[in-house]
């Protein structure tokens, strides 16, 4: 069983940066591809980053190119979502998410990851 654990979240002003950290124990930290998601309230969860197992290669979601950076450490079994220029509509919960052990791709579809951690409530006011 993995366990993915969010932590980083909280409330800033618009402008403001974030650093986003996921944890996980339970297996081999490097051994898949993993993911940033978020959802807003009444709206659908968004792809946000993804980084491969070696984190040579990542992907961003249209909405945060520019912006937030993803990265991992497998060494601390952390990945990490630098957040810059935040702004409101960036408001959700984050949720961190690992593909299931040998799947190296990158991917944007949720449906993709088997591994999910329980979130972290980014809010930026304006």
């Amino acid at each position: 069983q993995v366990q993915l654990v969010e932590s980083g979240g909280g409330l800033v002003q618009a402008g403001a940066s974030l650093r986003l950290s996921c944890t996980a124990s339970g297996r081999t930290f490097s051994s898949s591809a993993m993911g940033w998601f978020r959802q807003a309230p009444g709206k659908e969860r968004e792809f946000v980053a993804a980084i491969s197992r070696t984190g040579a290669s990542t992907d961003y979601g249209d909405s945060v190119k520019g912006r937030f950076t993803i990265s991992r450490d497998n060494a601390k079994n952390t990945m990490y979502l630098q957040m810059n220029s935040l702004k409101p509509e960036d408001t959700a919960v984050y949720y961190c998410a690992a593909r299931p052990t040998g799947y190296t791709g990158i991917t944007s579809r949720a449906t993709e990851y088997h591994y999910w951690g329980q979130g972290t409530q980014v809010t930026v006011s304006s």
